[in-house]
């Protein structure tokens, strides 16, 4: 009969363990999701970092959340370490800098998007080209600044030639991103465009339907809604989106800073 290690056995391996099984659980689970074959190797490569934050800050205030704040950025710094050192996809090829994430670590709001493009993978910022400058502008009028948010991707890399991440690409980085979004708990994800959607919430509904129409993701409301790029390509739709960030900002109880922005 063959058996594994337990805490039981060696409780001073008991964290290093339940790491190794929760990344062996996103593999699993991310495997599934894209229907694809994934070898199981063990013990799996842990994902580094302490166990998740598990808290909302939503209720701490002062020098409690600016320590909150520092607590979580300690968690990410390593995740983001192991992200810059990733060559698990063909996109480490490309790369010229990888794009963690940014923001509010004890942001309420989150903004999921696909991937990096040129300007992002250049600066090593997620939304800092002209896709960027429109989210800022509808982050600015839900009344919030960018820095009060929290904004990633669904894959570290720039895509070449700016195209869909492919599933085994983001099977690479979905890990990392869960391990964001844990650390975050946010109270909204806004989900941007049809790939963070489709792969958040384990779906093959486009965004036309699914947009504006709250979901949940592990315990956290998900709102799906058009991705700044294709806002740019299709203006007459950001009115459709403004309606969906209001929903957004109803359930955080946020006021506009220009109503029709």
């Amino acid at each position: 009969m063959v058996s594994f290690p337990g805490p039981e056995s060696d409780p001073s391996r008991a964290g290093e363990i339940a790491r190794a099984a929760r990344a062996l659980r996103d593999r699993i689970e991310t495997a599934r999701l894209f229907g694809l074959e994934l070898p199981l190797e063990w013990p799996p490569r842990p994902l580094p970092g302490a166990p998740p934050a598990g808290v909302r800050a939503a209720r701490l205030s002062g020098a409690d959340l600016e320590a909150e704040r520092e607590r979580r950025r300690a968690l990410l710094a390593p995740i983001e370490a192991e992200v810059r050192g990733c060559r698990a996809c063909v996109l480490c090829e490309s790369r010229t800098r990888t794009v963690f994430g940014v923001g509010d670590p004890c942001a309420r709001l989150m903004f999921i998007g696909e991937g990096p493009g040129e300007d992002e993978d250049r600066q090593g910022e997620p939304f800092v080209g002209r896709a960027g400058q429109l989210l800022t502008r509808m982050i600015q009028a839900m009344g919030l600044a960018r820095s009060d948010v929290y904004i990633a991707n669904i894959v570290k890399c720039r895509p070449p030639e700016n195209r869909n991440p492919a599933p085994r690409e983001m099977i690479s980085c979905l890990p990392y991103l869960r391990r964001q979004i844990e650390i975050v708990a946010p109270e909204i994800i806004c989900s941007l465009g049809n790939v963070s959607t489709r792969a958040l919430l384990d779906t093959t509904l486009p965004i036309s339907r699914l947009r504006g129409r709250f979901a949940e993701y592990r315990g956290i409301a998900v709102l799906p809604t058009f991705h700044p790029s294709y806002l740019l390509r299709t203006p007459e739709d950001k009115r459709l989106a403004w309606e969906d960030l209001k929903k957004a900002m109803e359930r955080l109880g946020l006021r506009a800073a220009a109503e029709g922005s």
